[in-house]
């Protein structure tokens, strides 16, 4: 989809969140470098045309003005435009030197303050665009405002530089987190229940979230879904279909009494009445509370477990095909649905994955237990000599963890089994179950909220997945529960003591390739705390951290920061 030249007449725009782009100039240069400056405009629209997606796979629009901003008549006439087509997210490119407050500052007046805006600029000496970026994000931040700058390059001359592939790639990572930021506003999730398990850390903070994040939560009563199950409120032909590809397709469902059967299919409903409730609100997430209202109370009336359900929406297929990964909290843990909805958006989609924080095996632990196992170690590996957590949990786990990413979903389901589920739930339903294959990368994490602050934070380390030998790896999940599906994580920086210890609540989450710049833009725009308390973790690696805003520099810290600005 190419960029799109704007002018007084532009159309209104459809609802999502609109990039613009535009460039300062200076009104006393010369006719070639004013043209130049305008050609690295419509190359730099061009470059994030069709880059940046939503989760569902549509291109975020990118416009640009050709209105070169020398002064503050400029400035409202591309404000203008801007607002006309919708924009929400600004990018600056400017090649040469311009004046501060006549022009970006100027323009920036007619937006609100929390409005992402970038300088991306070449380091260039003949005109000397990345001065005039120093001198105007310093004077944003001295003002308190949060600004990112990319001074990446661009060939110094010519009418028509392009580029480098690291400054458009760093320019794209910004931009997705400015997309998760300006997108979910305004979005809802849909959470059934009341607070689950007594779990605090689970609790949905309506106020704070809707201020913090500008997004809803919808909440309905149980009842209300019992009553849809009852009522038999579901297409039975789609039913049919669900049960029809889940039988065929996967490796293996138990099903020993009529009754299993019978709870089987009430499970499958659950996921197409659901479904269509969220299609009905709009809804981007949900939650699903299991225990102890739906199901595990003895004093009430025992209905299916809802780990199908919860895994379809984390997955990026069904029964119909391919589709939009829905983030989706077993127990209605909304903080976990919270870090599912942005990490899935900054990664364009990618499946998240949701786990209990169950056991932390440390390199000892590990190499005592294979000896009890019989099974003989090289002591090479990595987690041999580092340790991993058993990530598990009944509900949730995405099917696209059982394979690696890229996979078939064909090859996918072969390697999922549904199992009767056991213990707290042995008479509702099947469980899903599988184990991750190593080698999957991204980020393991937790959002937290604190009241003594009213702030979130999100505790995060890059991770990916191990794979024991098969006979360790079936004891390791034996420890634990069987039945339910398994992956094995082992974080980057954090040692397992620091990981035993530092943990937010019990409940984890990971979303693959996803790059932590992204994440740190992201929580820079959300006034999110970044919680990386491992000793080995560096902080700032060149080329793989977003470059820390000015703001946190001249205001005593990244932490020290976002709490004044959240005052």
């Amino acid at each position: 989809m190419p960029s799109l030249r704007l002018d007084e007449n532009v159309k209104e725009n459809t609802g999502l969140p609109v990039i613009g782009v535009f460039a300062t100039c200076d009104p006393r240069i010369d006719q070639d470098s004013r043209t130049r400056a305008a050609n690295i405009i419509k190359m730099a629209s061009d470059q994030l045309s069709g880059a940046v997606r939503t989760p569902n796979g549509t291109e975020v629009p990118v416009v640009y003005s050709d209105v070169l901003v020398d002064g503050e008549k400029q400035a409202d006439l591309v404000a203008s435009q801007f607002k006309k087509a919708g924009v929400n997210i600004i990018v600056c490119v400017p090649d040469t030197w311009a004046f501060p407050q006549l022009t970006v500052m100027s323009l920036l007046s007619h937006f609100p303050s929390d409005t992402p805006f970038n300088f991306t600029t070449g380091n260039s000496g003949p005109r000397p665009g990345v001065v005039f970026t120093h001198a105007t994000n310093g004077a944003l931040a001295q003002s308190g405002r949060l600004v990112h700058i990319n001074v990446g390059s661009w060939d110094d001359t010519g009418l028509d530089p392009v580029m480098t592939e690291e400054t458009k790639e760093a320019l794209i990572d910004w931009c997705y987190a400015a997309v998760t930021i300006q997108g979910l506003k305004g979005k809802r999730v849909l959470v059934f229940g009341h607070d689950s398990m007594g779990m605090e850390t689970a609790l949905p903070h309506v106020a704070a979230t809707r201020n913090q994040f500008g997004l809803e939560i919808t909440r309905m009563d149980m009842k209300f879904l019992a009553d849809l199950l009852a009522k038999e409120s579901y297409d039975k032909e789609e039913l049919g279909r669900l049960r029809t590809w889940l039988t065929e397709g996967s490796a293996g469902i138990e099903l020993p009494e009529n009754v299993d059967s019978d709870n089987l299919d009430k499970s499958l409903a659950l996921y197409l009445i659901v479904r269509d409730l969220m299609k009905e609100l709009n809804a981007v997430g949900g939650g699903f509370m299991s225990q102890l209202e739906w199901g595990s109370d003895a004093r009430g009336i025992p209905l299916p477990v809802a780990d199908i359900m919860e895994s379809l929406f984390n997955s990026t297929f069904d029964h119909n095909g391919p589709k939009e990964v829905v983030p989706y909290a077993t127990e209605a843990d909304v903080q976990a649905l919270l870090t599912q909805l942005f990490m899935t958006w900054l990664s364009a989609g990618n499946p998240p994955l949701f786990m209990d924080f169950r056991k932390v095996w440390s390199a000892e632990e590990i190499k005592d237990f294979a000896k009890a196992q019989g099974v003989e170690l090289s002591g090479d590996a990595v987690w041999e000599q580092k340790g991993f957590v058993d990530g598990v949990n009944s509900g949730s786990a995405s099917f696209d963890w059982a394979a690696l990413p890229g996979t078939d979903p064909k090859d996918i389901l072969k390697n999922i089994t549904f199992p009767k589920a056991v213990e707290y739930f042995s008479y509702l339903g099947n469980s899903v179950h599988y184990i991750s294959p190593e080698g999957i990368e991204g980020i393991a994490a937790r959002l937290a909220y604190s009241s003594l602050s009213g702030m979130f934070s999100m505790v995060w380390d890059e991770a990916e997945t191990v794979l024991p030998p098969q006979k360790l790896a079936q004891a390791v999940c034996e420890t634990a529960n069987p039945t339910w599906p398994h992956t094995f994580v082992m974080p980057k920086y954090a040692t397992m003591d620091e990981y035993k210890h530092y943990a937010p609540a019990n409940h984890f989450h990971m979303t693959w390739n996803l790059k932590r710049s992204r994440l740190q833009f992201w929580m820079d725009m959300a006034n999110v705390l970044s919680v990386t308390p491992w000793a080995a973790k560096p902080v700032y690696e060149e080329g793989v951290d977003r470059p820390i805003p000015l703001l946190y520099i001249i205001n005593g810290g990244e932490d020290q920061t976002k709490i004044m600005r959240q005052k």
